[in-house]
């Protein structure tokens, strides 16, 4: 998701700790594997970031962790960061063909404006955040769920015998946490009830294209901002727009080993 640089009045806070695990290795693919979406599926947020430029597509993310275990026939990273489905419809899915044997993606958040919604509620009172939640939330039940089929049906007709799996966006915090600084507990609240509104979407929306769902609340749960152990998402971080993104032991040790339990 895109995080814009507003935020940078914000950026007082402690940037979190990333620890890193090796991946366990998993059974060979058996074909060409495709990954779409945003900046939660480009890893921006992971650090490594080649000579993607603005894609930010992270050598730590949960798709190439996935890809170097596997070793897929080919490895298509197409995912970039600040996309919405309109993004992935004409600029990403021509990476997916016939021969494609595995999809993965994240997708529409930035739809749902959760970007703007995030700087808003670091500069603006409780009453804004909730109120801008609110209305993400309105929008990811109203509006989201068709721009949503449009991309799943692409991806179907394009790739009719792949296996799609579309991964979930996390919970941003842990609730009654350990966090002294930061936003109130009534922002917290309603930033998670937005993740829980785009979950009950792209869910919902998955399951009706026959894709896999992997649901990033319960890959990410004790990890979250203000958890007690490790925490595998950042906050306020320079760059801004690394911020509220999973840190490359997120995508370690939270998407990929959810990736890896429904792949095989």
């Amino acid at each position: 998701m895109r995080i814009t640089h507003s935020l940078a009045a914000a950026a007082f806070a402690v940037v979190t700790a990333v620890g890193l695990a090796a991946p366990a290795a998993a059974a060979p693919a058996a074909g060409k594997y495709v990954a779409l979406g945003d900046s939660y599926a480009s890893g921006t947020g992971a650090g490594s970031y080649g000579d993607s430029g603005g894609c930010k597509r992270s050598a730590n993310s949960y798709a190439r962790l996935w890809a170097d275990a596997n070793a897929p026939s080919a490895f298509s990273f197409a995912a970039c960061s600040g996309a919405v489905t309109s993004d992935v419809l004409d600029n990403q899915l021509s990476a997916v063909t016939a021969d494609t044997a595995l999809v993965t993606i994240s997708i529409g958040g930035n739809d749902a404006g959760f970007g703007t919604v995030m700087t808003n509620c670091n500069l603006g009172s409780d009453a804004t955040c909730v109120a801008e939640n609110a209305a993400a939330q309105d929008f990811a039940r109203s509006t989201l769920p068709g721009r949503l089929d449009s991309v799943y049906s692409q991806i179907a007709a394009r790739a009719p015998s792949a296996r799609v799996v579309v991964l979930g966006y996390p919970r941003i915090y842990q609730l009654g946490g350990s966090c002294s600084i930061g936003l109130s507990e009534t922002k917290r609240a309603a930033v998670n009830g937005s993740a829980d509104a785009l979950a009950e979407v792209v869910s919902a929306r998955a399951a009706a294209h026959g894709f896999t769902f992997v649901d990033g609340r319960t890959a990410f749960s004790g990890h979250e901002i203000c958890a007690s152990g490790d925490r595998w998402l950042n906050s306020v971080t320079y760059p801004v727009d690394e911020s509220y993104h999973p840190n490359a032991a997120g995508h370690s040790g939270g998407y990929y080993p959810a990736l890896r339990a429904v792949t095989g």
